[in-house]
Formats: structure tokens, C-alpha cells, sequence
């Protein structure tokens, strides 16, 4: 059996009120979700005036990353799709406010109001299909699209992820690219089994405003290199603004020729049809009268 929770269940019906409150009681997954929601605050880049800023938690379960952004001074809100974690973060009396709703189909939140987000173990859920009526590639836009709203200008978001595979991986970045987004993904202790972790790191704003990503952390605790996209043991993978993917133009078809039409009307005389003759005039491109 798996052990990816994502390819068990949806999210709303694997963690139930038994893993709800399992998960949650876990003194190693305490420790861990602090450190990830860490990391994570840590790549956000937020100001460091004392001013709390109002932060989004998209996945926020029972509350656990957010209590790293409380302790750190930030309002936050949190959206998940588990009403059993959130009863949970609820009994815990975590002091964000709690949204209850599927990330896959936008985020229902005011433009221009968050000024950072993070999200913990969460994005790659949008991969799976859970639904007849679920296709990743739709979803994913319908949650960066919104998420690119709601942030103000210059805000990030950061989002520790579990990609499956390359392809998975790419899927999420393109689809952030395409939403707008600048940035890429930071991968720390790349050559680790046990601590590599993977971060989306976007930044939501016009070019002029600063996108560079952030480095990775390596094997001795300091940044590692700053490479391009290109494999699985990269430690920062970069998408800057000018290669962002672009939609395919239209493109308009060209006309079939004397030929194609010739061939047509004698394939139309042998059905029966009436046909206007032949003449130097067939096919050929007309002038036009303005």
C-alpha cells in the first residue's frame, strides 16, 4: 500500500475525525509541521519592521503551521477542505480565522488584501483526480488564478510540496506561470533521502518588481548552487518572468488553391450537381472592392 496519503483518498474523507485527531496529536508531526512553516515564513521575505502582515494557510488542517505564524506576530487564514481538522483547529482555539472550502475551486477571498502565503504538504493533493469531475489541470488554474488575486502586489507565496514525479512537479510550476506568478522551486538538502524538502517560491507582481528566487540549503547547512530547470537533483529551479509558457496564437488557414477547387467541382459533376463552369477566373483570388 501506498503511503502517500494522496493516493488513498480525497482530503476530506482520508483525514476523518480519527486521522484528524492522530495527526494532530503526533508529537513528531508537531515538530515537524514547525519546522516546515519555518522554512516557509523564512522564504516569504516579509519585511522585518514589527508590522504583522495578513497571511493565507491553504491547507492549514488542524492549525499547526499556523500557530509558527502567530508566534511570529502574523494574522492569518486559513482554508482547508477537512471539516474534521478544522473542528479540531477549532477545539485547539488557534487564533486564525477558518475557511472551509476546496483550494481546486478557487479561493473565495478579496483581491489585493493577503500579503503573503504559505502552504504546508498541501498543493499536490490538486494532481490526483478524486472526482469524475476533477481534472488537475483545471483546478491548478482555478487555484493560482485565484490566489494571484487575492495577493497584493509584490506579495509571495511559499508552498513546501511532495511532488510524485518530474512531470507532477512541472505540472505545478507551469500552472503557477501561467497564472501570473514569477519564481520557481527551491529544493533543500537536495542529495538527502531524509531532509530533502522541495518549496515553491512565487512571487506576485510586474517584472519590475524583485523575483528572484531564493537558493536552497545544502548538505552543510549553507545555500547550495543556483541552477537552471533541467533535473531532479537541481536545488533552486528558476522561472523568471520573460519565459513564462505563452499561449499558442491563433492561426489562421490558408486558402485550398485552383487545384483543391478543380478536384472539388469535378467530384461535385459526378454526384449529379449543377456547377458553374470552368473558366481562367477559377480559383484565382479576388481584388477587393475597398
Amino acid at each position: 500500500m501506498s503511503s502517500r496519503p494522496e493516493s488513498l483518498a480525497p482530503p476530506e474523507i482520508f483525514y476523518d475525525d480519527a486521522e484528524a485527531r492522530k495527526y494532530t496529536s503526533s508529537s513528531r508531526i508537531i515538530q515537524i509541521q514547525a519546522k516546515l512553516s519555518e522554512r516557509a515564513l523564512e522564504l516569504l521575505a516579509l519585511p522585518d519592521d514589527g508590522i504583522p502582515r495578513l497571511l493565507l494557510d491553504i491547507g492549514c488542517g488542524s492549525g499547526l503551521s499556523g500557530e509558527t505564524l502567530t508566534e511570529n506576530g502574523h494574522l492569518w487564514v486559513g482554508v482547508d477542505i477537512s471539516q474534521s481538522m478544522l473542528d479540531i483547529a477549532l477545539d485547539r482555539q488557534v487564533e486564525g480565522d477558518l475557511l472551509l472550502g476546496d483550494m481546486g475551486q478557487g479561493l473565495a477571498i478579496r483581491p489585493g488584501v493577503v500579503d503573503g502565503a504559505i502552504s504546508i504538504s498541501a498543493v499536490q493533493w490538486l494532481c490526483n483526480a478524486d472526482k469524475s469531475s476533477h481534472e488537475p489541470r483545471l483546478r491548478l488554474k482555478a487555484f493560482f488564478g485565484s490566489l494571484h488575486r487575492c495577493l497584493s502586489r509584490g506579495a509571495r507565496a511559499v508552498f513546501q510540496v511532495y511532488p510524485e514525479n518530474l512531470a507532477q512537479r512541472e505540472l505545478i510550476l507551469r500552472s503557477a506561470m501561467h497564472a501570473g506568478f514569477a519564481g520557481g522551486v527551491v529544493v533543500d538538502y537536495p542529495h538527502s533521502t531524509k531532509n530533502r524538502k522541495e518549496y515553491l517560491v512565487l512571487t506576485c507582481g510586474p517584472p519590475s518588481l524583485s523575483t528572484a528566487t531564493p537558493k536552497g540549503k545544502g548538505e552543510d547547512g549553507e545555500s547550495g548552487s543556483d541552477e537552471e530547470f533541467s533535473d531532479e537533483e537541481n536545488q533552486t529551479i528558476r522561472t523568471s518572468d520573460r519565459h513564462r509558457p505563452r499561449k499558442k496564437q491563433k492561426t489562421t488557414k490558408k486558402g485550398k488553391g485552383r487545384e483543391w477547387l478543380l478536384k472539388k467541382k469535378e467530384q461535385m459533376r459526378r454526384k449529379g450537381n449543377t456547377v458553374p463552369p470552368d473558366t481562367k477566373y477559377t480559383g484565382r483570388k479576388r481584388k477587393s472592392k475597398f
